[in-house]
């Protein structure tokens, strides 16, 4: 028992646990033929999540292996510029309409977010947790820290967003008929975040490069929309 309470305690126990439920995870969403629904990111936290549960195990436990693997989430961000440069052409002439899109889109994720968590009667760091719910995970716990939010909250409400986002975005734009390969791209990543645009670039290089270029976006407009809404709202 001793050595048991001793495994749960290593950061390299939980560390190795993420990456053993992700490659579950990847044979689950192989198996059901590429499911939405059943997402390597979406199986593998419901995996962990089950695991903390049973184990006992609080978020700032699991985290101190986790923090490993989100150290990488930032490179792997930058490196979404790659297959974007060969969008350069699209890019110069469309970026009035994308630029419009992803502030819009951010202006609504803040303002819905912090609408429902004050409809509800939530804390101050709720409310920023929900406000920054539609941005890539290394930006949003960043806003999070940096305005007093619940970093556990935010995380799991980032997962749930673009599980949610990735699972739904694209049969909604198809039954409206838009099916342009960016268009479904740039959506994906203003809504969905990382997840978002690891659906995208399973539809190709033009839809997972401006997904890549929505996912800054985003996460860009929000910190500078975050602290407007929050100061309009009166909690700062």
């Amino acid at each position: 028992m001793a050595l048991l309470s001793h495994l749960v305690s290593l950061p390299v126990t939980w560390l190795l646990a993420t990456l053993a439920a992700y490659h579950l995870a990847m044979v689950v969403h192989r198996r059901s033929g590429g499911s939405a629904w059943l997402h390597p990111v979406a199986v593998a936290t419901l995996l962990l999540v089950l695991l903390l549960l049973v184990a006992g195990v609080d978020y700032e436990t699991y985290f101190q292996g986790g923090r490993y693997i989100h150290v990488l989430l930032g490179p792997a961000t930058v490196a979404l510029a790659v297959p974007l440069y060969h969008q350069l052409a699209r890019l110069k002439r469309d970026w009035p309409s994308l630029l419009a899109g992803a502030l819009v889109g951010s202006a609504a994720a803040v303002a819905i977010g912090m609408l429902c968590a004050a409809y509800l009667d939530a804390s101050r760091a709720t409310v920023i947790s929900m406000a920054v719910k539609a941005v890539t995970m290394p930006i949003a716990l960043g806003l999070t820290e940096k305005f007093g939010g619940v970093v556990s909250l935010t995380s799991a409400l980032v997962m749930l967003t673009g599980i949610l986002g990735g699972a739904l975005t694209q049969p909604l734009l198809s039954f409206i008929h838009i099916r342009e390969a960016h268009v479904n791209g740039f959506t994906l990543g203003v809504v969905a975040h990382g997840i978002g645009t690891a659906r995208a670039l399973q539809g190709g290089q033009e839809m997972g490069a401006f997904a890549g270029l929505a996912m800054g976006l985003a996460g860009l407009l929000t910190a500078l929309l975050l602290p407007i809404g929050l100061g309009l709202a009166g909690f700062i």
